[in-house]
């Protein structure tokens, strides 16, 4: 494969960055370089805010029904080069071609959702608000807003922001994650096909000096970010610091509860594929498995059963069902959580890092562990990789008390056939994305998106009507005719 050389779009145009600094772009399947990607400087961050901000007038002037048609024509070229877009994903990201494809999915729903931007974007009146006065409130676009985007969706996040923010009439820049900066370079090259105006969609590729970039500079209205919460908490702090709307979407610890009148064989099913799909790399994926009572007999060899049945291998074998993690650094990390289970106590049923001794690209098998106290390190911290942790614990309100007392809350499930316990977990949990037998509860593009305490740093979520609320701001109008 040829190695092929990223740039950045502004104002329009492709253009090569100006910046000596370049990564390599690395298949994780293989090891081999794909392409290479520059580290853009902060001059071309502000090159690419003056496009966007000299072009907002003019889009925001434009009607919704117009800037929608945009959108029509952006669909229609996903859709046209589907199968094309899922195979760079899985060539630059490594997970499989059929998850490649879903994550795609997900993202042209969001281009879905805005295109109906007439209905979402409209405003609220009232006659006689008082003696002769009438009320009325309309959106109104800010100005140009930014996204900062993860490794490991590496189509689908940017487009939980991009149709949005320009759908509502801002404009907008995209910094995509430096490890998979491909697929949005073709994903730009069919945007370049629906006739935006120069200036209404910029991408700079990049990494800290980008970002910060960014964060301080005084024509962007709002930040846009999905990653660790480490950096999500970075991202907000700095961002508000300089006056800016941030929705920081940050890691996960997500527990799946196993009840025992649970459907045990398609609960295990649904909590093995959240734990593995995509080698654990999503902010969705099950990572503990809290087994209540009679259930964690029942589901402690099952877990290992379904987990043997996996093939590791290259994404783009269709007999693969999980491919590798992103980078040799990335593998070593979660080979290291691994050996700290071991060293801490935990009872390894299934030992996944034969397989990377195997393969020549960043692979790590499917782990289990059994016997895992809530108080261990594997329990406690993200470890964004294919490591299954069972706990076993007394009762629902004990699951519940564990789930509350981590820092993190992005997502939780239920496994359970009893809706007396369904009801009471997700009345009490207070976590913002919750299962109730689902191993994946990932919202639809019409709900909001976003988690709670450490996983999310902002007031506005991603999505639906809370992109609208994010990417508008509604201007109050009093009207009094005198007679």
């Amino acid at each position: 494969m040829a190695v092929r050389n990223v740039q950045n779009y502004i104002d329009g145009k492709f253009v090569a960055s100006s910046s000596p600094r370049q990564l390599d772009v690395h298949n994780p399947a293989t090891g081999e370089v794909i392409g290479r990607v520059p580290l853009s400087t902060a001059a071309e961050v502000d090159n690419a805010v003056q496009a966007a901000k000299n072009a907002f007038d003019g889009w925001r002037r434009t009607p919704p029904v117009k800037r929608a048609q945009h959108l029509y024509k952006f669909k229609f070229l996903l859709e046209e080069h589907f199968e094309e877009l899922a195979k760079s994903i899985t060539t630059e990201h490594g997970k499989t071609l059929d998850e490649a494809r879903g994550s795609l999915r997900r993202g042209i729903e969001c281009v879905e959702v805005a295109i109906g931007i007439p209905t979402l974007m409209k405003g609220e009146a009232l006659e006689d608000a008082g003696p002769s006065i009438d009320v009325m409130a309309m959106r109104r676009p800010l100005g140009v807003f930014a996204a900062i985007t993860p490794f490991n969706f590496p189509l689908m996040v940017p487009l939980w922001f991009l149709p949005f923010a320009v759908a509502t009439g801002n404009t907008f820049l995209l910094k995509p994650s430096e490890q998979v900066p491909m697929g949005m370079q073709r994903v730009f090259e069919l945007l370049e096909q629906c006739e935006f105006p120069p200036g209404v969609v910029n991408m700079v590729n990049g990494q800290k000096e980008a970002v910060d970039a960014i964060l301080i500079h005084p024509d962007i209205k709002g930040v846009s970010f999905v990653g660790s919460s480490p950096v999500a908490k970075y991202i907000y702090e700095t961002g508000a610091q300089n006056g800016k709307r941030v929705q920081a979407l940050g890691g996960a610890k997500n527990f799946l509860v196993i009840m025992p009148d649970a459907d045990m064989e398609k609960s295990v099913a649904a909590a093995v594929e959240s734990c593995f799909g995509c080698a654990g790399e999503r902010c969705l994926a099950g990572s503990v498995i809290l087994a209540v009572g009679k259930a964690h007999d029942m589901l402690r060899e099952r877990v290992v059963e379904v987990a043997k049945q996996i093939h590791v291998g290259n994404g783009l074998d269709p007999k693969v069902t999980m491919g590798p993690v992103i980078s040799a650094k990335h593998k070593e990390r979660v080979l290291s959580y691994i050996q700290k289970g071991i060293d801490e106590g935990a009872k390894l049923l299934l030992d996944g890092r034969e397989i990377g001794k195997k393969e020549n690209g960043y692979f790590v098998g499917p782990t289990v562990f059994a016997d895992v106290e809530p108080s261990m390190v594997i329990a406690r911290e993200e470890i964004f990789g294919p490591v299954i942790c069972i706990s076993k614990v007394d009762s629902l309100e004990e699951a519940t008390r564990i789930i509350e007392s981590h820092p993190l809350g992005n997502t939780t499930s239920i496994f359970t056939s009893s809706g007396k316990a369904a009801r009471d977990f997700q009345y009490n949990v207070a976590v913002s994305m919750v299962g109730i037998n689902v191993g994946v509860p990932a919202p639809m593009a019409y709900f909001g998106f976003g988690g709670a305490r450490g996983s999310f740093f902002g007031d506005t979520k991603a999505h639906g009507q809370e992109s609208m609320n994010f990417y508008t701001d509604k201007r109050v109008i009093i009207n009094r005719w005198f007679s």
